[in-house]
C-alpha cells in the first residue's frame, strides 16, 4: 500500500504544503487511517528529535567517513553522549543542550560522570 500524507508548514514565508509519500506493507482493512496517520508522526518524532539534535550539534549531514568501521564507532559515541546527557539531566525539562554546555564548562564533572560506576 501506498501512503500520501500532506503536511503544511507555516513559517515566515507562508504556507508551504509538502507532500510525503510512504510504502507500507500494512492491509488496508486491518488498519485506520488514524493508526496510520500516528505511525507516521511517530516516525517523524524521533526523527525531528534525534537527528536535529545530532546534525545541529555535531554537524552529522556533513561528515563523510571512508573507512570502514568508522561511520559506526562515531554512530555509537553520538549516542553515548546523548544518554549520558539525557541521564544526567538534574531538571528533566531542561534542554539538552543547556546540560551539554554545563557540562562543557565543568569538564571535570562530566569526566567524573563518564568514569565512575553507577550504583
Amino acid at each position: 500500500m501506498l501512503l500520501r500524507v500532506d503536511h503544511e508548514l507555516r513559517g515566515t514565508e507562508g504556507v508551504v504544503v509538502e507532500t510525503r509519500y510512504f510504502a507500507c506493507s500494512v492491509d488496508p482493512d486491518r488498519v485506520t487511517p488514524a493508526e496510520l496517520l500516528a505511525w507516521v508522526r511517530g516516525h517523524w518524532s524521533v526523527e525531528n528529535s534525534l537527528h536535529f539534535i545530532k546534525d545541529r550539534w555535531w554537524d552529522e549531514d556533513r561528515h563523510y567517513l571512508s573507512r570502514p568501521g568508522l561511520a559506526e564507532r562515531w554512530a555509537v559515541l553520538t549516542n553515548a553522549a546523548l544518554a549520558v546527557l539525557r541521564v544526567t539531566r538534574e531538571d528533566p525539562k531542561q534542554p539538552l543542550r543547556a546540560c551539554a554546555d554545563q557540562l562543557n564548562r565543568h569538564v571535570e564533572k562530566a569526566i567524573r560522570l563518564v568514569t565512575e560506576e553507577i550504583t
